[in-house]
């Protein structure tokens, strides 16, 4: 746990230092770099939490990845807890500053589009509160699950938008329009393509965020 705050804390102080989101919040809001940072030490630490519970479930499932992939990447906080375990990190990031950010500060990490990634290349592929951005989330989940290795798997985070999400967001001051499904219409479409093989909350009583692991069907 104190390694863990440790983390959180080291984090938020950089990305408060060189983002100000006081003046760019429009900018900010549809990256996760606004929740990291929230005022509201217990908000931050459940966006926090997501990306700690990912990597978590990823090394119980399938230890010792040579490559991974990170959908949606944003700034690339995911990677930050990668670099001991893989150096082989690959991200896709639309947004422009964030991919920027990212790259001053995980220099060795390789910037690629979903069209470039090669085909059953990653053993590990994570699409962090990324996919409930795009209305074509059907057609990214089938195009993600052709990345994966033949014993790849595929971890997924998302949103349930269900009534208590939807106050704490209000609470925290986020807009929630860029959203376009929630996390169980893009679980439907993950079990057309692929099977899963474990699932989790955040906080347990409070299903705000599910995250679950994929594989390839056997």
């Amino acid at each position: 746990m104190l390694s863990t705050l440790k983390h959180i804390q080291s984090r938020r102080s950089d990305l408060k230092k060189e983002i100000n989101l006081t003046e760019t919040f429009d900018q900010w809001e549809e990256t996760c770099v606004p929740s990291y940072c929230h005022k509201n030490w217990m908000a931050a630490y459940v966006s926090w939490q997501r990306l700690f519970r990912s990597v978590e479930l990823a090394k119980k499932c399938r230890p010792n990845p040579e490559r991974i992939m990170d959908f949606g990447s944003s700034v690339g906080e995911l990677g930050h807890l990668l670099k001991e375990t893989c150096s082989n990190y690959t991200y896709i990031e639309q947004d422009e500053a964030a991919a920027s950010y990212l790259a001053s500060r995980l220099p060795h990490a390789t910037r690629t589009s979903l069209e470039d990634a090669q085909e059953g290349t990653y053993d590990w592929i994570f699409a962090i509160d990324s996919l409930e951005h795009n209305d074509n989330f059907a057609e990214l989940v089938q195009i993600i699950s052709t990345k994966l290795t033949d014993n790849g798997i595929f971890v997924l985070s998302g949103p349930t938008e269900n009534a208590l999400y939807k106050l704490g967001r209000k609470i925290a001051g986020f807009s929630g329009d860029y959203h376009k499904t929630n996390i169980y219409d893009i679980e439907d479409k993950c079990r057309e393509h692929l099977e899963l093989i474990r699932s989790s909350t955040i906080v347990p009583g409070m299903p705000l965020f599910s995250v679950t692991v994929w594989q390839k069907q056997q």
